[in-house]
């Protein structure tokens, strides 16, 4: 099971030698985890996401280039012809794209459809006021459902009290593709500040399962 930590701003390099395997930098404006900085050196193998909610091609591509980015997060309603066009850039090397699916009661899985062969992952979070770090889960029995054999990332108000459900949710058969638990706000003293005693614990408990 694969590690995201995502919302960093204030002691990054303090995450990344707990080594979680994603570290996510936003670079939305609206965001108080808005990240306006250097990203330090990460350890080897760890990978740096941009995370974007309707940014221009321009915009992400510029970030891509200015921060050395593996992957990028797609948080808005940006569209399968998006994706597709930032897949055809001529980068050094192949950038991830991670596309970002909201969830509150339930979600019509058709969505996935056109996105299929344009990102490498999805990432189901939970709907609410703003595009993530809004602190609270959506309920994982609507992914029985999920048709894909694309891995994702499970998101969503997951704190240390998650542990045992985490645990639970692994053992059923829509946990099957699921590629990264992806944790933000339950882990903060203040948004973009991580409680690192915290995530230390976490990453532990997750690792033991």
């Amino acid at each position: 099971m694969k590690l995201k930590v995502c919302g960093m701003k204030y002691n990054p390099d303090e995450v990344a030698a707990l080594r979680p395997d994603y570290l996510g930098f936003i670079f939305w404006e609206k965001s108080l985890r808005c990240f306006d900085g250097e990203i330090p050196q990460l350890p080897q193998g760890m990978q740096k996401v941009g995370v974007f909610v309707d940014a221009t091609l321009s915009e992400l591509v510029e970030k891509i280039k200015k921060h050395h980015l593996e992957a990028v997060q797609l948080h808005g309603s940006e569209s399968p012809e998006f994706c597709k066009e930032l897949r055809q850039q001529n980068f050094k090397e192949p950038i991830q794209t991670i596309k970002v699916f909201s969830i509150k009661d339930d979600f019509n899985f058709d969505e996935l459809g056109p996105y299929e062969n344009v990102c490498d992952y999805y990432l189901f979070d939970t709907k609410g006021k703003l595009p993530g770090g809004n602190g609270y889960t959506f309920d994982w029995k609507v992914l029985k459902d999920y048709p894909s054999t694309k891995p994702y990332f499970l998101s969503g108000g997951i704190g240390l009290e998650e542990v045992e459900s985490i645990r639970e949710f692994m053992k059923r058969p829509e946990a099957k593709y699921c590629y990264a638990i992806d944790v933000n706000s339950r882990f903060e003293l203040e948004p973009g500040l991580k409680n690192i005693q915290e995530l230390k614990d976490f990453k532990k408990k997750i690792d033991e399962r």
